[in-house]
């Protein structure tokens, strides 16, 4: 089932990351932020508050900043006294912009910290909410596989033995990257895109039944493994089972949905002598050109039935 838990970030996690100068103090760096979204507050600084949301970051720019040096002391302590009796999570001027004492004042009064980044806002809007995205993203933990082959990354997914870790070992030594053994924790980053990573405790560690615990990076280098990567396409393995009738051409196109998003998805049988590897690879490579544009099933099928017209 999809998690409803409502994650956060620390503030000192944000400060630390994007390298935040601290204009008052001293900052509580164990505020809490909930929202990925951030907000440019120039109504709030006009003195309209209606939907103002103070759980998000306000960062202020220069237009914001122009405006504020036209107001006289009295309407900046009038405003500002408001806008932080509403105790937004975080303030941060943008572009080296200076901080006046009236507004240190003001923050020092309601206990909200003032950030200040060299950053232009852009750039830095669109860097904080990519961030915010990816650490409070929604989540669900999945028992499986996740590896990068040929820069697809594919979660491998089936009953307990049928062979998932094995075929990532096998993948490692082959050239790609082992992502999380296991325990797969899966994030929705956007409406469109899911991103995979290993609990802290197991990452990079692969369980192999009759020796037990390898260490992926300590044996095979830093390249055999990668924290995160985006999950392209999702593999089945399920024991062979005699008489079962499996997609031989490849037309039929199965997905799996996770947290609301659908997933290409491949059911591969398992049976001695099969190199699921080589099979994995050619899945991943199949993939790609699908997502090129190129469907090979679909043009052997029209190239099939030109033949019997």
């Amino acid at each position: 089932m999809e998690s409803k838990t409502t994650y956060s970030v620390s503030l000192g996690s944000v400060i630390d990351e994007f390298q935040l100068e601290e204009v008052n103090g001293p900052v509580d760096r164990e505020r809490q932020v909930q929202r990925s979204e951030v907000n440019r507050p120039g109504l709030a600084l006009a003195g309209f508050f209606g939907y103002f949301e103070p759980g998000r970051i306000q960062i202020i720019g220069l237009s914001e900043n122009d405006y504020i040096s036209h107001l006289d002391a009295d309407r900046q302590r009038e405003i500002f006294d408001k806008f932080f009796s509403l105790d937004p999570v975080a303030v941060v001027f943008s572009t080296s912009l200076p901080v006046g004492e009236i507004i240190v004042e003001a923050a020092n009064r309601y206990g909200v910290p003032l950030l200040r980044t060299g950053t232009k806002t852009s750039e830095f809007m669109a860097a904080l909410i990519a961030s915010l995205s990816v650490s409070l993203a929604p989540r669900i933990t999945r028992h499986g596989v996740l590896v990068e082959v040929y820069g697809e990354g594919i979660l491998i997914l089936g009953d307990s033995g049928v062979g998932k870790s094995e075929t990532a070992i096998e993948l490692v030594k082959r050239g790609h990257r082992l992502i999380a053994d296991d325990a797969v924790e899966i994030k929705k980053v956007s409406a469109k895109s899911l991103v995979g990573s290993a609990p802290e405790l197991i990452r990079h560690y692969v369980e192999l039944r009759g020796i037990g615990i390898v260490d992926v990076k300590r044996i095979f280098g830093m390249g055999a493994v990668k924290d995160t990567e985006k999950i392209d396409m999702i593999i089945n393995l399920e024991q062979w089972v005699q008489g079962k009738m499996y997609d031989r051409f490849g037309l039929e196109a199965e997905t799996t949905d996770i947290m609301g998003i659908k997933i290409p998805t491949t059911v591969i049988p398992v049976r001695p002598g099969r190199n699921l590897a080589v099979i994995l690879e050619i899945a991943a490579m199949n993939n790609r050109q699908k997502k090129m544009g190129y469907d090979t099933a679909k043009e052997f099928n029209e190239r099939l039935m030109n033949m019997i017209m």
